[in-house]
């Protein structure tokens, strides 16, 4: 007989973000039950005792290279990547070769996102052609285009160009889209390589100044204010970008910002070793800056974490500074690096980590179906943490393709034991679930979800 279901799952002694503990029975891809003592003939138990439940992540801002770049990731490593960091959605940046600045590019990272079956992928379009900073991309078709393009970003490089940002704003503002701008003014970047600062002279090291982050921020926000847009500002990384979007919040201008996990505990010092996995645009920064990005997220001033990860090849990071890749992976280490950075520390709890890593980055990014409550009714898009443990991150705790992690063989609080994407379960008992397995489960789901329309 052929399977036309995935199994129910019940999910036993979750402790929910308000400290409460539940049983979740998870049917037909969304949450069924909650409870106490529930149970459900057939159905995959999970023992989640001593488990905290967060709603499945959502990732703004990652880097999957398909197509093009797939000796360093594809969407399916990516995704697998994702899956094993507690992940249920991730938004692809554009610069991918060719680069995601048409309606058929964009259809064909969402195609290989839903072949995969990991997370919901969703695409970023290009603001420009070829992220070139010259002529706008095919914005309105890629918005009309099968895979809704809501998020427009020419990340890894900035939109520079004063008059194109602004028709970029007064074209996307249209549709209720959002610009995610890369803030690096590239005439005060030439040659960068680190921070601009005492070490950087003292390395010999070219600079990269904060002001070349803050000036296209302090830019870009009286421009979304002048056209009534969306902005978000991607990889916030200096204390003087806080002030100028706390600034902005004030005014009531509508601008967002994220933070990533590496710019939360990793500092400047770091460049000293040459050790090129610290290798990153915008770069590490004084400890002054990490306390002040930790506080603004804590505050509200900062509204998301998002990984910002970026596979490279072993060829492009192994090698002298000068001429290795900007970028680290992050994915799988996120939700530990936030444990460490924000929740050890005092500076907020659980249901803060849901919003910052789950319903603030898929409402700003417009990610259907995501960062929702535990509900019955909702969908079945959750994560399993465990919070006891700690672990010595290694190469095993990577499940894409490319190893460039700036956090290896550091100890991190915490690992993620169970992710359920659509109902179905992606990891469990800490590992990644087959890809054959994944694949049909995704087919199961996606048949049941074409019957019920």
């Amino acid at each position: 007989m052929t399977e036309n279901h995935t199994p129910d799952i019940l999910v036993r002694g979750a402790e929910t973000i308000d400290g409460d503990r539940t049983d979740v029975l998870v049917r037909g891809g969304r949450v069924a039950e909650l409870g106490s003592r529930l149970s459900a003939s057939g159905a995959t138990v999970v023992d989640a005792d001593g488990l905290l439940v967060l709603p499945g992540l959502v990732d703004l801002h990652t880097h999957l290279r398909e197509p093009g770049g797939e000796g360093s990731e594809t969407v399916l490593t990516g995704s697998r990547a994702a899956a094993a960091g507690g992940y249920t959605a991730v938004n692809a940046m554009a610069n991918s070769s060719p680069v995601a600045d048409t309606a058929g590019v964009v259809e064909q990272v969402q195609a290989l996102g839903e072949q995969a079956g990991y997370v919901t992928v969703r695409p970023i379009g290009a603001v420009s052609q070829g992220l070139q900073g010259t002529h706008l991309s095919e914005i309105g078709a890629m918005a009309r285009s099968r895979a809704a393009v809501r998020v427009f970003s020419d990340d890894g490089h900035c939109v520079a160009d004063p008059l194109l940002m602004r028709r970029a704003l007064e074209y996307i503002k249209g549709f209720g889209g959002v610009l995610a701008q890369h803030a690096q003014e590239p005439r005060l970047t030439i040659g960068a390589q680190m921070n601009e600062g005492a070490l950087s002279a003292e390395l010999g090291l070219a600079g990269w100044p904060a002001v070349a982050e803050e000036a296209i921020i302090a830019r870009d926000v009286l421009l979304a204010d002048h056209v009534g847009a969306r902005l978000h500002v991607c990889h916030v990384s200096t204390a003087g970008s806080v002030e100028v979007i706390r600034w902005a919040k004030s005014r009531g201008i509508a601008v967002t910002a994220e933070v990533t996990p590496h710019h939360l505990l990793l500092t400047e010092d770091l460049v000293s070793s040459y050790d090129s996995r610290y290798k990153v645009n915008p770069p590490l920064r004084r400890t002054e800056d990490v306390e002040a990005l930790r506080a603004a997220l804590a505050d509200g001033t900062v509204d998301i974490v998002a990984t910002d990860h970026a596979p490279h090849t072993s060829e492009a990071k192994c090698c002298e500074w000068d001429a290795a890749a900007n970028g680290m992976v992050g994915l799988e280490s996120a939700l530990s690096v936030v444990h460490a950075t924000m929740v050890e520390t005092g500076l907020i709890g659980w249901a803060d980590v849901a919003r910052v890593m789950s319903s603030a980055p898929a409402e700003i990014g417009q990610v259907p179906g995501q960062g929702r409550p535990l509900a019955i009714g909702e969908p079945a898009e959750l994560t399993l943490y465990d919070r006891s443990v700690s672990r010595t991150f290694a190469t095993d705790h990577l499940a894409g393709k490319s190893v460039n992690s700036p956090f290896l063989g550091r100890v991190l609080p915490g690992a993620v034991r169970a992710t359920l994407h659509r109902g179905y379960a992606t990891v469990l008992d800490g590992q990644v679930v087959p890809t054959d397995v994944i694949a049909r489960s995704a087919r199961i789901v996606s048949a049941g979800e074409a019957i019920a329309r």
